[in-house]
């Protein structure tokens, strides 16, 4: 049976929400996106289960002649995920990789910045934490997510997608405690492909909804 696109991130995120009822109103339990297009996909999950929601940045390492292809990813704490497979198969020398890298890591601390300022990352020690994006390919992104994550010692990571490869859905199940992704299409070709919107979240959309999980509006009164 073919499966359904999503009008948007907001309804991927309700929609998604609904499998993750298991973890509605549990304290331990935060919402980490990764921004930006999983910000608003959080944001509803967050709101729904009743959840504080955070940023988690990781930037993905694209090849330099065929950037939507991942060849890794780095994330926050100098965590960095190469995908052996892509970095083999196109023969990328290390010198390319550092200068993606590089140029990725001064991103990612703009990001860092722009998104939470002074604010430190909340605590994930013994936590349950729920990393959101709005979908996963081929999964190098999450892998350095999780893997960054899990320096923290949380009690339990748990991986949610809207939408994603199959065989990399398939592979991050080792990887974590729990992991959702709500569509596994056989045929898959971009995340982009299963949003009717896909428009690109902005930097101030990023900051909106993080302000308003600050005061209290998708989780109750701080």
């Amino acid at each position: 049976m073919p499966q359904e696109r999503f009008s948007d991130r907001r309804e991927a995120g309700l929609l998604l929400a609904q499998k993750l009822i298991a973890y509605k109103d549990r304290s331990e339990v935060i919402v980490l996106a990764l921004p930006r297009g999983g910000v608003p996909v959080g944001y509803e999950i967050a709101r729904e289960l009743h959840a504080p929601l955070d940023v988690f940045v990781v930037r993905k390492l694209g090849v330099p002649w065929h950037t939507e292809l991942a060849m890794g990813a780095i994330a926050s704490d100098g965590v960095e995920i190469l995908n052996g497979d892509v970095v083999t198969a196109y023969n990328i020398p290390p010198y390319v990789i550092r200068d993606v890298a590089e140029q990725e890591t001064r991103e990612l601390q703009r990001r860092l910045t722009a998104y939470r300022g002074e604010r430190p990352l909340p605590a994930l020690t013994g936590q349950i934490v729920m990393l959101v994006d709005d979908g996963l390919a081929t999964g190098s992104t999450m892998r350095a997510a999780v893997a960054a994550a899990r320096q923290k010692r949380p009690r339990a990571i748990v991986v949610a997608v809207p939408v994603a490869a199959v065989n990399t859905c398939l592979g991050l199940k080792a990887e974590v405690n729990d992991i959702v992704c709500l569509r596994t299409p056989q045929e898959f070709n971009a995340v982009g492909e299963w949003y009717d919107d896909f428009s690109q979240t902005t930097d101030e959309e990023v900051r909106r909804l993080l302000d308003d999980a600050a005061v209290g509006t998708v989780y109750g009164s701080v």
